[in-house]
């Protein structure tokens, strides 16, 4: 009796402690798979009816960019869906009935590509970036049909840079620079050609996507920062292409550098500024250089005088 008590119970318990489903996730599945029906049916419309041009077709006349198709990206997209007008080409054989990208102007031919770029997060930022503004197609920096644009080298890349932004060019020239010159970095390494989704005003973005990839221990927070790191960032010391200066800074000497903030400290502080004999008396050559004391001039986590 004790024994079939006990069997009782078990399956009892076992049944407590067996997960019942929830209606919730009952009818979370199901709208999950009905969205899905629908999305796969909706693609099969728009696939339906999208233009077809048949490879074969094309090769005909095009076969030299047909052949290389294979071996790139769009090669999995039919020449219809960047060349409107295909039936109509195909009957007249005419190059007037049909759209080439490259002939269009620049905002109509950026169109041809967002549509199916325009959410890829390299190009989220694209309609706000400099080159959309300056009416610069994308077809002026990449081919379609022709060389690979996904495994270009670094000298490749810069070449292309520098046949527009001449001035940003020269000042690779200079004797203190990244080492875009020979080729060990490209102009993308810190820049994405394509635009960034924010605003140019939040400069922090800048020194997060472009300087502190490289130079991450200059990345904070920290518990004492020097403001114009975390303000008006990298540049406001920096070159950031070259500079005549060693450290790319935009002054010859480091106290220079200093002084266009901190010359206008207290003398009653007995800092920068004050009249001499003070204790940061320039006329001295050992407080000429500010870095000798305060080593951590980017942010220190122990001294609010950035001294350690």
């Amino acid at each position: 009796m004790r024994a079939s008590a006990l069997c009782g119970n078990t399956r009892e318990t076992d049944s407590l402690r067996r997960p019942r489903p929830s209606c919730f996730s009952t009818t979370w599945c199901h709208a999950y798979a009905a969205f899905a029906l629908l999305w796969i049916c909706l693609t099969a419309a728009l696939a339906a009816d999208a233009p077809k041009a048949d490879v074969e077709i094309c090769q005909a006349c095009h076969e030299e960019v047909v052949k290389a198709f294979p071996a790139k990206r769009h090669s999995q997209q039919n020449c219809a869906r960047c060349h409107a007008g295909f039936e109509k080409h195909q009957e007249s054989a005419e190059a007037k009935d049909i759209t080439n990208p490259m002939e269009l102007k620049p905002k109509a031919a950026e169109e041809v590509c967002l549509a199916c770029h325009r959410n890829d997060r390299t190009h989220q930022g694209h309609i706000q970036s400099g080159h959309a503004r300056g009416q610069t197609s994308c077809l002026a920096c990449h081919s379609v049909h022709h060389d690979d644009q996904v495994k270009r080298a670094a000298a490749d890349i810069n070449r292309q840079c520098a046949a527009c932004h001449t001035g940003a060019w020269a000042e690779f020239q200079k004797p203190h620079r990244h080492p875009v010159t020979q080729g060990a970095m490209s102009c993308v390494s810190c820049h994405n050609p394509h635009g960034q989704p924010l605003s140019r005003v939040a400069k922090v973005q800048f020194n997060e996507t472009g300087c502190l990839s490289c130079h991450g221990d200059k990345r904070g927070p920290f518990a004492f920062e020097h403001a114009p790191v975390r303000l008006e960032g990298c540049a406001s010391c920096h070159e950031p292409h070259g500079s005549i200066n060693p450290r790319m800074l935009t002054r010859p000497e480091v106290r220079q550098q200093c002084l266009e903030c901190h010359s206008g400290a207290s003398p009653a502080r007995d800092t920068l500024g004050g009249a001499p004999p003070a204790f940061h008396d320039l006329r001295s050559a050992r407080y000429r250089n500010c870095t000798v004391c305060h080593t951590k001039i980017h942010g220190s986590h122990v001294n609010r005088a950035l001294l350690r």
